[in-house]
């Protein structure tokens, strides 16, 4: 079974100085363009690159709370949302 997620991508084009866009449910991607084209394909890069970052925060996150917590079994998997 093949899961898609959906989020909002939000664009705004300013005067004269092409567009602004983020997406409504993830906090911190942000980005802008010359064309709407440019935005969109920024903003996607944008995405890619916050989920990344935060993807290692938490695969940091998790060693240091498992060297505290070394009885607890910890599993990780990627899983694949179709998008």
């Amino acid at each position: 079974m093949k899961t898609k997620m959906k989020l909002t991508a939000v664009f705004s084009q300013e005067e004269d100085e092409g567009y602004i866009a983020y997406i409504e449910e993830m906090p911190g991607v942000n980005t802008q363009g010359d064309t709407l084209e440019e935005a969109k394909s920024n903003l996607l890069e944008a995405l890619t690159m916050v989920m990344e970052v935060r993807r290692e925060m938490v695969k940091n996150e998790m060693l240091t709370s498992s060297l505290k917590l070394s009885k607890r079994k910890i599993i990780t998997e990627e899983i694949s949302l179709g998008v």
